[in-house]
């Protein structure tokens, strides 16, 4: 069947004349199993013409479709039918293998769940939270804001409680963020903030690194395109450990100065890390949103975050959420705030701070010792070069040990795996030796 055919073809099947409703349409065909995975779409100048619509407004509907990951293709070479459901999915950590009982699973970098503080005093507790069963759309609880503010790296116009980090990033690249526009973020970054930007249609610029964090020139070179908005990562990063200096943060500033774009911080490690919170909020506060994740430190089903911002934005967010929830649960940001000032609670996330610290600092003797020699750093995995990423895999696979590939966490070629070290109780010289084996491929 020629092109011309199937344009002819489609086109006698769809009746919407918007970009929107062409999606749709066409998104049904394909459910429905009328247009098969595999099939090749008319061209876009094809389809404009039999329908009597703009190219731009094909386009725009294939592109639709693309961020819902049931087309694919670009450019002479067309678009292709690649999924029959409609449901956007995370691609990269949608594609995260599921291992069994008997592998040593590293790839997810998660507290250990022996070490997270009691919760039954907090949670009896939450039970008398002010304006309980409430349906007033509250931002953020007055205990959970007393208990969060003498913590804050700067003086914020207004915090919001969210559903944990990662909605917290959904919640205000939605509120702030038209799909198309771009998107800066350092290079790598956590895999799901990754899948969160893609989600939402956006162009991703990533931003290099180094030891002190994101790189400054390729920052600038990124905000001649005009970013809506900049995300990093400044206490402690979730995939290398590393934490922004305070040099750099200075050097982030000026740079920034002279942009309009939004500064989201994601410190998603949270109060398990051994540094302290940092924020360019100190100097430009009415740009910047901080998130502090509370899900490492006092457990993910708490799933408490609290984010703050300037109070337009907090406004934006708000706005975006009464589509969906409306507000955090009061009964979890009453037991989170009283565990925030919960003196044994304090201890209990100390100790487990400095466990995490002695797993990871015996995983890092043990590579030394093996001839991998890597720097201290910070968090609950590790980021190791490694001079093959798959043979890597593999490798550690045979001696029943599972990573994640360094390749999820980045948009650029890059020959790293994450393990997680905080779960990793003991048999650390057999990781160790394990993986020394696996970063230098043998000819």
């Amino acid at each position: 069947m020629n092109s011309e055919t199937d344009a002819t073809w489609l086109a006698s099947r769809l009746a919407q004349r918007t970009a929107r409703g062409l999606a749709l349409e066409v998104s049904g065909l394909i459910r429905s199993g009328a247009l098969p995975v595999g099939l090749r779409l008319p061209t876009v100048r094809d389809l404009a013409f039999r329908l009597g619509v703009s190219p731009g407004t094909i386009s725009e509907a294939w592109s639709e479709l693309k961020r819902q990951k049931i087309v694919s293709g670009r450019g002479r070479g067309g678009a292709w039918v690649s999924g029959d459901s409609a449901t956007p999915r995370p691609s990269r950590m949608g594609s995260v293998a599921h291992f069994a009982p008997d592998v040593l699973d590293l790839s997810f970098a998660i507290p250990d769940a022996g070490l997270l503080p009691p919760l039954r005093e907090a949670l009896a507790h939450a039970a008398g939270a002010e304006n309980l069963n409430s349906y007033e759309r509250t931002p953020i609880l007055p205990a959970l804001r007393g208990a969060v503010l003498p913590q804050w790296p700067y003086a914020p116009d207004a915090f919001l409680a969210t559903n944990g980090g990662y909605n917290a990033v959904y919640s205000v690249l939605h509120a702030t963020v038209l799909p198309g526009a771009c998107v800066a973020i350092e290079d790598p970054t956590a895999m799901r903030l990754l899948d969160i930007i893609e989600d939402l249609g956006a162009e991703i610029l990533p931003i290099g690194c180094d030891a002190e964090g994101p790189l400054p020139d390729q920052l600038a070179a990124a905000l001649a395109r005009r970013p809506a908005a900049f995300i990093f990562q400044p206490r402690t990063h979730s995939v290398t450990g590393r934490h922004v200096s305070a040099g750099r943060l200075q050097e982030l500033a000026a740079v920034l100065a002279g942009s309009e774009t939004l500064v989201i911080e994601d410190d998603g490690v949270g109060d398990v890390s051994v540094r302290p919170p940092i924020s360019l909020g100190t100097t430009m506060p009415e740009r910047v949103v901080h998130i502090r994740s509370f899900s490492k430190s006092l457990g993910p089903d708490l799933r408490i975050a609290v984010l703050s911002a300037p109070t337009n934005i907090i406004r934006q967010i708000q706005s975006y959420r009464s589509f969906s929830s409306g507000w955090t649960s009061r009964l979890l940001q009453a037991a989170t705030a009283w565990l925030i000032e919960d003196a044994a609670t304090a201890q209990h996330v100390a100790k487990a701070r400095a466990i995490y610290a002695e797993r990871r600092r015996t995983l890092l003797a043990g590579l030394a010792e093996h001839g991998v020699a890597m720097p201290e750093t910070d968090g609950l995995c590790i980021w190791i070069p490694v001079e093959s990423e798959q043979y890597a895999l593999v490798t550690l696979a045979a001696h029943g040990i599972a990573v994640l590939p360094g390749s999820k966490c980045s948009l650029r070629p890059t020959e790293h795996v994450r393990l997680a070290t905080a779960i990793l109780a003991d048999g650390h010289e057999r990781v160790a030796a394990a993986v020394a084996r696996a970063a230098r491929r043998s000819d």
